[in-house]
């Protein structure tokens, strides 16, 4: 069995290096946000917490909820940060740190995304709830990674890479079907665009427009098939295509506080993300 580096696998006293946790302070069900000060937003409808840490940007909670145990944690943004989160938690509960070798038995946690995003569709309007059933990585993260597409999903990537102009093949994964089928009942179901950043990749202009004339349009309009893409942000396909090839199992649920279509921003996104914090708590 490989043993595994310490270099490539940083541990400082049991804790990997950038979450600064240890295995017993995660719980096998994960609710993960964006934003560091979200993380005590969600925590707070706990019963009870048992652990707190914060290194950088990703800070931790873990508790209960009735009889569960649950961890929160916070990512940043980007696919970037994902990459190491998603790492360094598969880490921890699936790497021996005395062999520094892969556990013969591994383990799934489900990681359930919490975060905000902008529909590009008229009619998903503002302060709804969105699940991603499908995830478009526009990043070039899996280009690094042994990731290769389902036959069903080629053509699909192929002819989104044609409309947005990219040297690279986007990559397509889907959300746990478990998962969306137990937390996504009343909410929209729908195929989000993970971009590699706010401004140019998501079609705004402020200075520096982007390169691909009518970008934002562009996206509005694509159809393959019956699929179409609702929303965007910069997180759930890192989340899918990670948990996918380590396999966790992984669901992205979305406050849409923003309709670029409509040019409209929501009036109190903080009540729409709390609305998704509950649903979502609910239905663990």
């Amino acid at each position: 069995m490989k043993k595994i580096r310490s270099t490539d696998l940083i541990l400082q006293d049991g804790a990997v290096y950038h979450l600064g946790i240890r295995p017993e302070n995660l719980a096998s069900k994960i609710i993960t946000v964006g934003d560091p000060d979200r993380v005590s937003e969600v925590s707070k409808h706990l019963d009870v917490i048992d652990f707190t840490h914060r290194h950088r940007e990703f800070v931790t909670h873990t508790g209960r909820l009735g009889n569960q145990r649950i961890t929160v944690i916070s990512s940043g943004m980007g696919t970037d940060n994902i990459e190491i989160l998603m790492t360094e938690l598969d880490a921890l509960v699936n790497v021996n740190q005395e062999t520094m070798e892969a556990n013969q038995v591994l383990q799934s946690l489900d990681i359930i995304r919490v975060g905000t995003s902008g529909s590009l569709q008229p009619d998903i309007p503002v302060d709804s709830i969105l699940a991603s059933e499908i995830a478009f990585g526009m990043d070039s993260l899996m280009c690094f990674y042994p990731y290769k597409h389902k036959d069903q999903d080629l053509k699909l990537a192929e002819a989104l890479k044609e409309m947005a102009e990219i040297p690279f093949l986007p990559c397509i994964v889907r959300a746990d079907n478990q998962l969306l089928t137990q937390i996504s009942k009343g909410m929209i179901r729908g195929n989000t665009l993970t971009c590699p950043g706010f401004y140019a990749p998501q079609g705004r202009s402020v200075r520096l427009s982007p390169g691909k004339e009518n970008l934002l349009e562009a996206y509005r309009n694509f159809q393959f098939g019956n699929i179409r893409l609702t929303n965007f942000e910069m997180e759930t396909a890192g989340y899918y295509a990670m948990g996918e090839l380590l396999g966790h199992r992984m669901l992205s649920i979305n406050a849409i506080v923003a309709n670029r279509a409509n040019d409209e921003f929501s009036r109190n996104a903080a009540a729409c993300i709390q609305k998704a914090i509950l649903m979502v708590l609910e239905r663990l």
